[in-house]
């Protein structure tokens, strides 16, 4: 009997010392990269060879600054930070210097953060003076015991944490001032229904940029920053500084950013959707993305985009739009450009 016992013993012990089997998919140094800079009505016809040329310049710049942090080993978290600088302190972008403006005629700066290894998050709303707005949002993860600041107090926030700030005038550009008059001219017409208006105003609901990265510990980090919509009354904030809505990231799912009208992007509650699917049902990132802009997003009338990477750096870029901005690099080096639906 004491035979019998102590065998048993040993058996369970020895079960307990087994190693784990690897997760299916996972490889050592397996990273990836993927980027946004808005989605929305982007057609060939309104865009010159000088601009699709410059988005596509800048979209490699961004996305090659990333995969070379986690190249070299780099963390996630810097990773998204520094590529999403290279399109905050762009103006062809809704972020940073490109931010469009309110009805005021003044910028509101929005940012997100999600480290998917913590589970731990950070974010700011209705800023004005802070030159990167994704950097504040990581500084209120890092630094404070909050997920979002607003307004002055995100501004003041910032400036305590030794970030750049910069003077209002910084962020105005003469592309975004004629966007807000035309945008006004045309709401003062008699069309009430914004579906019936010019693709040029439907595209103000959008704008954005955004990153997920994969480092090689496996751990993945999601940002998104903007300057919300053109025209927007009443400090409106959109999905990008929401946590599961705008940005999401976990490590047992996956990352997300997303860019859209941000009304339905926030009622769908996107980002964390399309985490849940891959998490719970076992969807792969591709068909969660699809599943919940396709059907849920469009379903409500919304319309916008997200990209994504799992844990596996399996990567995702869905939209129901005409076009986003996006870009991708894996571990090989291998990278995608792509502007327009049909690409």
């Amino acid at each position: 009997m004491r035979f019998l016992i102590l065998s048993f013993t040993i058996l369970i012990f020895s079960c307990n010392q087994m190693p784990q089997p690897p997760i299916e998919g996972d490889s050592q140094n397996q990273f990836g990269i993927v980027i946004h800079g808005g989605a929305g009505t982007l057609l060939r016809s309104d865009m010159t060879p000088e601009m699709d040329a410059a988005y596509r310049q800048l979209l490699q710049e961004a996305v090659t600054t990333g995969h070379a942090i986690l190249a070299s080993g780099g963390s996630s978290t810097e990773a998204v930070e520094k590529t999403i600088h290279v399109m905050e302190n762009s103006p062809l972008f809704n972020a940073g210097k490109g931010a469009v403006l309110n009805a005021e005629g003044e910028i509101e700066l929005d940012a997100s953060f999600m480290d998917g290894a913590r589970l731990d998050a950070g974010a700011i709303a209705g800023a004005r003076l802070i030159k990167n707005p994704i950097s504040a949002a990581i500084a209120v993860m890092n630094n404070s015991p909050h997920v979002m600041l607003s307004s002055t107090g995100a501004d003041r926030f910032a400036e305590t944490q030794g970030l750049a700030m910069e003077a209002p005038d910084y962020f105005v550009t003469e592309r975004r001032v004629q966007s807000l008059q035309r945008v006004q001219e045309e709401e003062s017409s008699t069309q009430a229904n914004i579906q019936q208006k010019s693709p040029f105003y439907q595209q103000q609901r959008f704008g954005t940029v955004g990153c997920v990265a994969l480092d090689q510990a496996g751990n993945l980090a999601a940002g998104t920053s903007t300057g919300g919509m053109t025209n927007k009354k009443w400090n409106r904030i959109g999905d990008a500084p929401i946590i599961g809505a705008g940005t999401y990231a976990n490590n047992a799912s996956c990352g997300i950013s997303a860019t859209g009208w941000g009304e339905y992007f926030i009622r769908s509650v996107v980002a964390h959707d399309i985490a849940a699917l891959v998490e719970y049902k076992g969807l792969s990132i591709q068909e969660a993305a699809r599943l919940v802009i396709h059907e849920k997003v469009a379903k409500l009338g919304g319309d916008g985009g997200v990209v994504g990477l799992d844990r596996n750096g399996n990567v995702a870029m869905e939209m129901n739009t005409e076009g986003m901005y996006r870009a991708h690099m894996n571990a090989q080096g291998e990278q995608t450009i792509k502007i327009y639906k049909d690409e």
